[in-house]
């Protein structure tokens, strides 16, 4: 299953730079304890469309918001770092599930367990990370990150993905952890569920499978809560459910547009998403990015190429970036791709399309005893995330983040 608690593995002990080793500092043992949980695909309107008794009672007892809006781009790796690190892309540097170094000499794929686990590729200090130099014991059941060994310092239990690992015996695992001695009790535990994503692209919103996925993940929510209330530390433990973007449905009546029907790829490196393309050229060269996106456009009506500093502020697509060289998006519900060859196994439902889509946007919910109860509030942005769970935890913002110090933690009760 790929689980590991550092003290017992061949990994280089957390003592030696700067984490716990798996031991909470005696100053540390009477702080709270958080949870964030990511329920990847869940799209903002799915609680108020389906059956969601757990995710109702959270909400009913803390705080929910009109949904939370994705970084740019709205794709898994990227917005699980931004939540969990309080940064955009491009300061965190996962700039897509898939991309080449800066350099064009490497490439980070979410599948190369590789490239996943080196902590050269992730920038920022993610919560875990900042947990642990606190001297709080931290522990994931899958999350983005949390397999790489980031800034020198890694979680004090972590897990490989592993899709076949049931619901429910990382929900288990999890009511383990907070049922552990105070010495070696996580203060802070992320969890992750896929299953929404993975049968809304396979089936659709609002299909059969995709409700069901909904339903069942809801399930694994209601047996968290109910292993929380059986454990003494119940009222210390603080909830905070996000999702990394929405769903929504690709238009199969409407022919994709191929990329290589305009433009030579020749020595160009190509992302393709369905809904949005990244293209990268070996090297920098204005004139062909600029005679790129000139083509593109002239021959397309449902999308529209860009180069970086011609993308929307609010993307936060920096110069030196790391981002694409020509940045190809979709309009919602149509799919671009390089060439036909690339669009098997295209899927039914789909992410990707600018964040400021309002199918795209995700969920975010959280409880705790200096939360206020069945609080709305409105949409927030994946980076006010982190700063909350500072504060939660009690730890000092002592890095620079981009996210807002004071959007979600001035929901907090005094201490």
């Amino acid at each position: 299953m790929g689980f590991c608690f550092v003290a017992a593995c061949s990994i280089p002990a957390i003592a030696d730079v700067n984490g716990t080793g798996g031991i909470n500092a005696p100053d540390q043992q009477d702080k709270p304890y958080l949870i964030l949980i990511s329920l990847d695909g869940f799209r903002w309107d799915y609680q108020d469309l389906y059956e969601t008794p757990a995710m109702d009672r959270i909400a009913e007892n803390g705080v929910r918001a009109d949904a939370l809006v994705p970084v740019f781009p709205t794709l898994t790796f990227p917005n699980h770092y931004s939540i969990a690190t309080g940064l955009y892309p491009a300061s965190h540097g996962l700039v897509g599930n898939r991309f080449p170094s800066k350099d064009r000499r490497s490439f980070y794929s979410l599948r190369d367990r590789e490239a996943v686990e080196d902590g050269s590729w992730y920038r920022g200090e993610p919560i875990w990370v900042a947990a642990e130099k606190f001297g709080m014991v931290s522990a994931a059941f899958f999350f983005v990150g949390t397999e790489a060994d980031v800034g020198g310092v890694r979680l004090s239990y972590w897990n490989s993905f592993d899709e076949s690992i049931s619901g429910n015996r990382r929900v288990d695992q999890v009511i383990d952890w907070l049922a552990m001695p105070d010495d070696r009790r996580p203060h802070f535990i992320a969890l992750y569920f896929e299953h929404v994503d993975t049968a809304t692209h396979r089936s659709g919103p609002g299909s059969k499978r995709s409700i069901s996925s909904i339903s069942r993940v809801d399930g694994y929510l209601g047996r968290l809560l109910a292993g929380i209330d059986r454990l003494p530390i119940a009222d210390d433990v603080y909830i905070v459910i996000v999702s990394d973007h929405g769903q929504t449905a690709i238009d199969r009546n409407a022919q994709p547009f191929l990329i290589n029907a305009v433009v030579n790829l020749d020595g160009i490196t190509v992302v393709d998403h369905g809904s949005v393309a990244f293209l990268y050229l070996p090297e920098p060269d204005r004139q062909r990015s600029e005679a790129i996106r000139t083509s593109i456009n002239n021959a397309w009506e449902h999308g529209r190429a860009m180069l970086r500093h011609e993308t929307p502020a609010s993307w936060h697509v920096s110069g030196d970036s790391g981002f694409a060289d020509v940045i190809v998006q979709a309009a919602p519900g149509y799919a671009v791709y390089s060439s036909r060859r690339q669009m098997r196994g295209a899927s039914i439902g789909d992410h990707g399309w600018a964040p400021e889509h309002r199918e795209m946007h995700g969920i975010f919910l959280a409880s705790g005893r200096r939360l206020p109860g069945g609080k709305r509030i409105s949409a927030i942005n994946a980076v006010d995330v982190y700063p909350l769970m500072m504060e939660i935890l009690e730890i000092p913002l002592t890095t620079a983040i981009d996210g807002s110090p004071s959007r979600l933690a001035d929901l907090l009760a005094p201490r």
